[in-house]
This record gives structure tokens, sequence and C-alpha cells, in this order.
């Protein structure tokens, strides 16, 4: 018998309990999904961080750095795709993890994607808040206190910690992730549709900035399209791209997001596939293209602004559209906070219902059909964040976080091919079960490799704090320990 922190859970028991929802609302579809994944993927990574990519660690080459992130993103894609139609309830990585690896390793990655979405709905909040101070004043001349519209705290590479700013709080990242914590706990289905509006609003704000920045490219700025390295790792060169691709990889954690509504879908075994790679390759196509307009419009050591996409329009002159795409930004934003939000709470309530954590994480609104708790609690601890740290470590936080999911996924496909090859699959990865997967693993883990010394310590720091978490809880409520 296998010792405990090691043992499985049964698939065939993860099947049967697929078809139950445990009070959650069987509502969405394969559109939904993919508009979900839409969502969460076209956001603070296109609006946001391609400018801080380009101007600290790639240049013009940010769009090979989107590139590496997508073909990574694209082997765990399909590894998801394939765990999702064969275990389609609500858990993501986590149950995966905890079919193939066992309890210990699945606590480890539950409370990696706690992380992840925790700090990766922070950091888009931090965005938003950034197109918002910037659209206030394109339209009323009146700039927003910097005192209440940033974090108090920075990080200085220089000093190699964290110095204060003299701001106080960054109120409007907090009040947006108030106001959508409260759109969640309403309804799954409520929120789905709030995200397909904004879905349409921002894709057409970005396809707007395509056509309408293309001419303005001046070619200049893309030589050296990679510049060369300063001398520092990932400050330029071949490690400055590896490194920009380790930043940017945030942008990809949509469809994660979308294997987390599993017994929220009518037909998952259908849809999740659909949903998670249609929303990647839309995302990806239009990811290397923004980035190479943008920084052919404007010199990549310009970009490291809130608001870069915004910056590329207002280079062109055209100010209708320097607001017409703040407007995108601002809504295109809000809609990937929902998809943030809507999946850490789903990981709580996984959790808690294995035992893992207390039963009132997985306690369900008896109107809304919610994880009510969950989704508030996270919300508040989300709001603080976003209102007290820096974009630039909570971005690095939220990368490390996914390719530490995305790496134990692409293991878990393997480890299940051999040891459960009897198991239906309405999708299987192509290749075998060792090409995708091990290339899988080998893309995430390379570029969690190439992550700062300081993201690393801060994630080991959380695991830290999860492992005694479960020592003193986890381990003894287990309802696998416990029969």
């Amino acid at each position: 018998m296998a010792h405990p922190l090691f043992a499985t859970k049964s698939v065939d028991k993860l099947r049967a309990d697929a078809e139950f929802a445990y009070g959650l609302k069987r509502t969405l579809t394969a559109l939904d999904l993919v508009l979900l994944g839409i969502g969460a993927i076209i956001g603070t990574g296109i609006f946001v961080l391609t400018g801080r990519a380009a101007a600290a660690n790639a240049g013009p080459a940010v769009a090979l750095s989107f590139t590496v992130a997508g073909i990574a993103s694209a082997f765990a894609g399909l590894c998801y795709s394939e765990m999702a139609s064969m275990i389609p309830i609500a858990g993501s990585a986590y149950t995966y993890s905890y079919a193939t690896m066992g309890e210990l390793v699945a606590w480890i990655i539950g409370w990696d994607l706690i992380l992840e979405y925790l700090v990766g709905a922070a950091t888009v909040s931090v965005g938003w808040s950034g197109y918002v101070v910037a659209f206030v004043a394109n339209v009323t001349g009146w700039k927003m206190p910097a005192t209440w519209t940033s974090s108090p705290l920075v990080w200085s590479e220089a000093h190699r910690h964290v110095q204060f700013t003299g701001a106080i709080i960054n109120l409007p990242a907090m009040l947006i992730t108030l106001f959508v914590t409260a759109i969640l706990v309403v309804g799954i289905k409520e929120s789905a549709r709030f995200n397909s509006v904004i879905v349409i609003i921002k894709v057409a704000v970005v396809l707007l900035f395509i056509a309408a920045a293309a001419p303005f490219i001046r070619t200049e700025n893309w030589h050296p399209f990679i510049p060369n390295n300063t001398g520092t790792f990932g400050r330029y060169g071949i490690s400055g791209i590896l490194q920009g691709a380790t930043m940017v990889f945030f942008a990809y954690i949509g469809f994660d997001a979308v294997s987390t509504a599993a017994q929220e879908t009518r037909n998952p075994r259908r849809d999740l596939p659909i949903g998670i790679l249609g929303s990647l390759a839309i995302c990806t196509v239009l990811y290397i293209t923004v980035s190479l307009i943008l920084t052919g419009v404007v010199h990549y050591s310009r970009l490291s602004v809130p608001y870069p996409m915004a910056l590329g329009i207002a280079a062109t002159g055209v100010r209708w559209l320097e607001i017409a795409v703040e407007i995108g930004a601002i809504a295109g934003l809000s809609s990937v906070m929902v998809v943030m939000l809507m999946g850490q709470p789903r990981i709580f309530f996984s959790m808690a219902v294995d035992g893992l954590l207390p039963p009132i994480a997985a306690k369900v609104h008896p109107r809304f059909g919610t994880p009510h708790v969950t989704t508030i609690t996270t919300g508040l601890a989300c709001a603080v964040a976003g209102g007290l740290l820096p974009i630039d470590i909570l971005g690095e936080l939220t990368s490390i976080g996914t390719l530490f999911a995305f790496m134990l996924v692409s293991l878990g496909v393997m480890i299940l091919r051999l040891r459960r090859p009897d198991i239906p699959r309405s999708f299987r990865v192509p290749g075998g079960p060792f090409v995708i997967p091990i290339l899988g693993a080998l893309f995430s883990g390379g570029l969690m490799y190439t992550a700062t010394t300081h993201t690393l310590i801060r994630l080991f720091a959380w695991m830290a704090i999860g492992l005694v978490i479960y020592v003193v809880y986890g381990r003894k409520h287990s309802k696998l320990r416990r029969g």
C-alpha cells in the first residue's frame, strides 16, 4: 500500500465525482469556455507586461519571448486538454496531480495555484489602475494623485530590497477587485455573460490597434532586434528573451482557469479541450502581432509604463484611438480579473471537499450556487495585495507559479498514460505518452530556471507556509487518509 503522502485519488472515483456538481450549476458551453479563456489570456500580458518585458529584458525580441512562452503553453495546453477530458472536475492542476502523484504533491500544487491566482488578479488590478489614471488624464486633463493610485512599495534592483515610494495605497486597484468579487458571488453564468461582452470589446480594440498602428511602424526601432546583453543575465540578448518569456508567461494562464470551471460546464469532456486550445491559439497570434507592432511604433526603452499600448497609440497622434485603447484595456483587464478571481475560490473549494482545508471553504451559496465564502475571502486578500504591492513583484510571482503548475500537469499526463491506459480519453495528446509531456515539463522547468533569485525565494517561502498548514491541518483531516 502506498504511503499516505504519496497515495493517489482513484481516477475512477474522480470521474464519478465529475458527474456531480456539489451544488454548483452546470451552465457553461464550449463558447463560454473559449471566451473565458480569451478573457483571462488577453489582458495584463498584452496591455501591460509587453512593454515591461521589452524595456527590461528582450527589446523588440519580446515577440520571440511570446513565441517561446506560447510554445511552452501549447505543450502544457495539450496536456491540460487530455487531463480535463479524462477528469472533468473542478480543481485544475491540483486535481490532476492528486490523481497521478499523490496527496503531498497535490497539496503543493494546490497551494501554488492559490498564490498564482491571488497575485495574478492583483497584478491585473494594478495594470487596470494604470490605464484608468491615463484615461482620466486624457479625457479630463486631471491627473489623479499618485499618492492614492500607486503602490507604497517598490522593488529596488540597485539596493536589492523593497523601498517605500511615499504613496499611501493604490485605491483604484482595490475598488475594481471588490467590484469583481461582488459579481462573482452573484453567479457563474452572470459572470460569464459579463465576461463575454467585455471580451468582444477588447478583441475589437486589439484588432483596431493592429490596423491603426501598423502604418506608423518605423523599422529603425527594430534594430537591433535582439539588443546586446549588458553583462547581466536577463538584460537583453538570448537570456533576456528567455527571462522575458518567463515574465510574459503570466499572460497564458487563461486556459488553466478554464479547467477550474469543469463542474459548471454542460459537457466538460468535449467542451474543456475546445475552450483550452481554442483560446490559446487565438491569443498567441494576437500577442506576437501586437508586440511586433508596439516595438515598431515606440522604441522599446520607453515602454516600461503601466499603459504601453496607449503610449503606442499616442505616438501615432490619433487621439480618439488612444482613448478607445484605454477603454478597451480597462474593460479587458476587468474580464481577466473575473476569470482569475473565479479560479482561485474553486481551488479552495476542491481542497476543502478533499478535507485538506476547513469545510467552510466548500460552502456553496443556497441561492447563487457559488462558493461565496472563499470568493469573498480571496477577493479581500487580492484587494490588499493590489493596493500595496508593485506590479513587478506580482507579475513575476504569477509567472513562476504558472510554470510550476504546467510542469506537474505535463508529468501527470505521462504518468497516467503508463499507469491507467484503460481510462477513456475523448482527447489524447498527439505523439504518444512521452514526447509532448516531456517537452512541456522541460520548457516550463527551463523557464522557471531563468526567473530571478528573489522570485524563487518568494515562491519557496510561500510553499514553506503551505507545508506548515498541511502538517498542522491538512494531513489530519484528509478524506483520502481517513478512507
